[in-house]
């Protein structure tokens, strides 16, 4: 089996990579950062990001690990305590795993014939920073609403509790196929009007978002942020692709949410 580590730059996580890289070694197992067949991120969220990132040209052959050397992540299962029993995981393993959609972003340009291509773990995001974001939502072909404000977030359903919830949008359980489009600080009064609410897209669905009197725009794709000009459309949909967690150990979904947002179990009175 071959392995690749991706690590944050703190303390904690080179300690926790050096200690892993020479258990791995010593069990045989192959150190290859070019063509892994599982990835193992040490650091939090934004290094699974990152790593997700890294690889995403493989993804049909690659799984992938966190070890979470922070806060619990929703995509990291293991700590530096039980880095042992993830060895011996890793050495029974019988190509077990758990997908999630991905977003896929299509940038067209006025000026280029081809579209630009991303793939989007967590969002994208669409805001204006020093002006309002005026543009057309389509669901499918048909114009839904002229959004005006600071931006707009489509998130995955794993991406669901990072930014999306930030900005009010609902948390979505990981294995539903949908896109969720929510609104930044949106323009509502006698004149303009949008829907001011998070809306959830179907899997056979897609949203285009056409720029309206906007010469430039900042858009994001995860962690990754570009300053956009001369944009025709926008175009978002779920990804063919997939994201596979090797997934030893099972955490339940809302058992993370409970433990990110609201603490230990609070006793019933």
């Amino acid at each position: 089996m071959r392995i690749a580590i991706v690590y944050n730059s703190t303390g904690k996580s080179n300690k926790v990579y050096k200690k892993l890289q020479a258990m791995l070694e010593e069990n045989q197992f192959t150190i290859d950062q070019k063509q892994p067949d599982i990835v193992i991120s040490i650091g939090g969220d934004g290094t699974l990001l990152s790593a997700f990132h890294r690889y995403a040209h493989i993804l049909d052959k690659v799984r992938f690990i966190g070890v979470h050397t922070g806060h619990l992540g929703f995509y990291t299962d293991w700590r530096e305590y039980n880095i042992g029993e993830l060895i011996e995981s890793l050495k029974t393993d019988n190509g077990e795993y758990v997908q999630y959609p991905l977003l896929d972003v299509e940038v067209y340009y006025k000026n280029k014939m081809n579209p630009t291509h991303f793939l989007a773990l967590n969002e994208s995001t669409i805001k204006r920073v020093d002006g309002t974001l005026v543009c057309d939502v389509h669901i499918r072909d048909e114009q839904f609403e002229r959004f005006r404000g600071d931006g707009l977030c489509i998130s995955t359903p794993t991406g669901s509790t990072g930014y999306n919830k930030s900005i009010g949008g609902a948390v979505l359980h990981p294995r539903l196929e949908a896109l969720q489009l929510t609104e930044m600080a949106s323009l509502n009064n006698r004149v303009f009007r949008t829907l001011s609410s998070p809306m959830v897209i179907a899997p056979d669905e897609w949203i285009k978002i056409r720029p309206i009197d906007t010469d430039d725009f900042v858009l994001t794709i995860d962690q990754v942020v570009t300053n956009e000009t001369q944009v025709e459309e926008l175009r978002f949909k779920i990804a063919t692709e997939r994201i596979r967690f090797a997934r030893y150990q099972h955490t339940h979904f809302w058992s993370r949410v409970e433990d990110a947002f609201l603490g230990a179990k609070q006793s019933k009175s």
